[in-house]
């Protein structure tokens, strides 16, 4: 129900979109600009006065895998000038589970931030969506498209 209702967003136009050398799935509202370096990755748009984003990075040991997904919205948190509250879990398709995998609610003076960490072996993701003003069904759409591709 609430992806039919961000769909009917018109300035929202949702697409699946595999961003080169992710190994993930996304939904996108807009098409996203993809910058790759060794190792790492961001694709991102805005639409309808919001950021969307979603990157990636490859750790040298995967054991630090919960390590790194801890310290991500931690640090977005601090960037931010604010205080992380607690996360809620997080499932996405394909992930490796891990009890570090969750999302986030970040407010602050200049809008709210969503923010989404998981991994797949030894590659952490973090999705992100930023707007002056917090929309749970645009962001519950931007989510719930997220998935690991997995090799066949």
């Amino acid at each position: 129900m609430m992806s039919l209702l961000a769909a009917c967003q018109p300035a929202l136009n949702w697409r699946e979109v595999r961003p080169a050398g992710s190994g993930a799935l996304a939904l996108f509202p807009c098409k996203p600009e993809v910058e790759q370096r060794q190792g790492m990755g961001l694709a991102q748009c805005e639409a309808a006065d919001r950021r969307f984003a979603l990157s990636w990075a490859d750790l040298t040991d995967p054991i630090q895998a919960g390590a790194a997904l801890k310290a991500m919205p931690q640090a977005l948190a601090g960037k931010l000038g604010q205080v992380l509250q607690p996360g809620s879990a997080l499932q996405v398709p394909g992930m490796t589970p891990m009890s570090e995998a969750a999302q986030y609610r970040i407010a602050g003076a200049g809008g709210v931030t969503r923010v989404a960490v998981f991994a797949h072996g030894g590659r952490v993701y973090q999705a992100l969506l930023t707007a002056e003003r917090d929309d749970e069904v645009v962001w519950e759409t931007f989510r719930a498209g997220l998935a690991i591709e997995v090799a066949r």
